[in-house]
């Protein structure tokens, strides 16, 4: 079993830049893949960006590209979100996902709590 937890959400200024984290554990996550995604609200869920966790492939969403960057610690088993030149449409709950490989990501049952990020024009 994955246990995810993000923490960095917050309020911030258009422009501005924010740093999530996600901390995993329950096992191994040397051939897995980790997410971000995003819900606002009245909105479908969106993959925002994901890592294989050699770092071998990224993704990243067209919205995002530029402006966000995922990246990983192996020693502290955390994915890490940099998101800069923050946009009001960038307001949204964010969720850290694990799951075997970047397509399967969105079929995953394994997700974080989430944490609010929320961007003031």
């Amino acid at each position: 079993q994955v246990q995810l937890v993000e923490s960095g959400g917050g309020l911030v200024q258009a422009g501005g830049s924010l740093r999530l984290s996600c901390a995993a554990s329950g096992r191994t996550f040397s051939s897995y893949a980790m997410g971000w995604f995003r819900q606002a609200p009245g909105k479908e869920r969106e993959r925002v960006a994901a890592i294989i966790w050699s770092g071998d492939s990224i993704y990243y969403a067209d919205s995002v590209k530029g402006r966000f960057t995922i990246s990983r610690d192996i020693t502290k088993n955390t994915v890490y979100l940099q998101m800069n030149s923050l946009k009001p449409e960038d307001t949204a709950v964010y969720y850290c996902a694990a799951a075997r490989t970047i397509n399967t990501l969105d079929y995953t049952t394994s997700w974080g709590q989430g944490t609010q990020v929320t961007v003031s024009s």
